[in-house]
């Protein structure tokens, strides 16, 4: 392992944490969103454990996966050609992350929009979904984020425990925004919409790398920032519409 020293006297080296820390944290989104909506379908009272333990996991997968580097540089290659196209694990990876996402969404904004189903979430059974259900689920997301994400590091850095700060400050923050996530989400139906529809688009989005069309991440979170510009506008203007219906007295 290279000497901590050496490394930390190398500007280019810091650049480097810097840059990865940004894009971890902004991989990080995508998962930090899925838990949100999850956790949410939880009783109150086991809803910050969950996401603790969701996030707690993704942690471990992501440095267990850093201690497997020279494994996870193999799952890119090609193992079987269709269409003449290789797919690696990797691919295989994401195209099952993808469906899976596309999947839940779909249910999830089926229950949203249909005024008569109510008794069905997005997976299918109790509206409150049980809490082993829900950390199997999250840790499944896990699994695939956490591959795309150290891949990624592996790309950007050639120094281990550059990538191995950069993870652990992504998720830390992925910690501490997690309840406040979860929270104006739940509090915001609209928000939740809009955060499917994210969902959804992340989902087709890893079916399309996973297949071979690169997908520009910039394009994806531009138009995430985008809508919810869009959606913070909305909910201006309906709040100051209840203020004037209301005589200047939020009730």
């Amino acid at each position: 392992m290279q000497d901590i020293a050496i490394l930390a006297a190398d500007p280019a080296v810091w650049v480097a944490l810097i840059t990865l820390v940004v894009m971890e944290v902004v991989l990080g989104i995508d998962n930090l969103i899925f838990i949100s909506i999850l956790t949410n379908k939880l009783p109150q009272e086991m809803r910050e454990k969950a996401r603790r333990i969701g996030i707690g996991l993704a942690l471990v997968m992501r440095l267990g996966l850093l201690g497997t580097v020279a494994w996870i540089v193999q799952l890119t290659q090609p193992v079987f050609e269709l269409f003449g196209h290789g797919y690696s694990w990797k691919d295989m990876i994401l195209i099952a992350g993808g469906l899976f996402l596309v999947w839940k969404a779909t249910k999830e904004i089926h229950h949203n929009v249909d005024p008569v189903d109510h008794k069905e979430d997005m997976v299918g059974g109790a509206v409150t979904t049980s809490f082993a259900a829900a950390i199997g689920q999250i840790l499944l997301l896990d699994l695939v984020f956490s591959v795309d994400s150290i891949i990624t590091a592996v790309g950007m850095t050639p120094h281990l425990p550059v990538m191995i700060v950069a993870v652990v400050v992504a998720v830390a923050v992925m910690l501490l925004a997690a309840t406040p996530l979860a929270n104006f989400i739940e509090k915001n139906p609209t928000i939740v919409m809009l955060a499917l529809a994210f969902l959804m688009m992340i989902g087709t989005t890893l079916i399309a790398e996973g297949m071979g069309f690169h997908v520009p991440k910039g394009y994806v979170y531009a138009a995430m920032a985008f809508s919810g510009l869009v959606e913070v506008l909305n909910m201006v203007a309906r709040n100051r519409r209840k203020r004037n219906a209301s005589g200047g007295t939020v009730h």
